[in-house]
């Protein structure tokens, strides 16, 4: 059954103005962990107090790619010390995508994790599914050039979508390797730019997507809007919503 996150970076400004007041928010609206971003200059410390407190689970979080790769064991380390075991690289800019590299660095920063006890994974926008690595997907390339034992899958299902590719069959190709998703929906602009919105409010199939990974054995089901027209608080507070109607028809979810 599915464990209901919430990406903070939906919240980055309200974070910004009030870490703490913002973190025993997202713990009253229901959900069960929160994935960072980032940490607001606060110590592992103070973080591991904040979870405590609330009771909210680091389920992950997002860290920069030149991070991961030149301060490694310090990224690792702080994760640790706040109950943090999966540590993902979240995107990589145009200039980063020589794919022979990153996978090389992947791989090296993979081993550092796993000797560690930590988790490394990698979290797809659009553009894996809309560039080739060889006559692959980024996506797929990525992942069949570094072992799973040294990378897993974060899949963003409504970037899947958006990229052309149908997400439960993305969820079913990598069942096993996936401990995360997130939980996403989206409207296409006439531009054919992706609008975010509040999930239920867009044409993402977001319950065959739970279905879907439930029955592939994922942790945790990650909301995440990456733009709120409305309060962003408010936002994740409508998704829950319709999270806690899709678990009152019988929806594997823990809410």
């Amino acid at each position: 059954m599915l464990k209901i996150g919430l990406q903070l970076y939906t919240l980055r400004a309200e974070l910004e103005q009030d870490f703490e007041g913002t973190l025993r928010k997202v713990a009253e609206l229901g959900y069960a962990g929160v994935e960072f971003y980032d940490f607001f200059g606060r110590t592992a410390e103070e973080v591991k107090g904040l979870l405590q407190e609330t009771g909210l689970v680091a389920l992950g979080a997002h860290r920069p790619y030149d991070a991961m790769l030149n301060d490694t064991e310090q990224e690792i380390s702080f994760n640790l010390e706040i109950g943090n075991r999966n540590l993902i690289v979240p995107f990589l800019t145009e200039e980063q995508r020589n794919w022979e590299e990153v996978v090389a660095n992947f791989r090296i920063i993979g081993e550092k994790c796993k000797a560690r006890g930590a988790v490394f994974a990698y979290h797809n926008h659009d553009f894996e599914f809309t560039e080739r690595f060889g006559e692959r997907t980024a996506f797929d390339g990525i992942f069949e050039e570094v072992p799973a034992e040294l990378l897993k899958v974060e899949m963003d299902t409504c970037w899947v979508y958006y990229g052309g590719y149908d997400p439960v069959e993305y969820i079913h190709k990598y069942a096993g390797r996936l401990p995360l998703i997130h939980l996403k929906d989206m409207k296409k602009l006439e531009d054919g730019s992706a609008e975010t919105v509040v999930l239920g409010e867009g044409e993402v199939n977001l319950t065959a997507i739970l279905e879907a990974a439930d029955a592939a054995g994922v942790e945790w089901a990650v909301v995440e809007q990456d733009y709120c027209s409305r309060p962003a608080l408010e936002s994740v507070a409508d998704s829950m919503k319709w999270v806690r109607g899709y678990a009152n028809q019988g929806g594997k979810v823990h809410v």
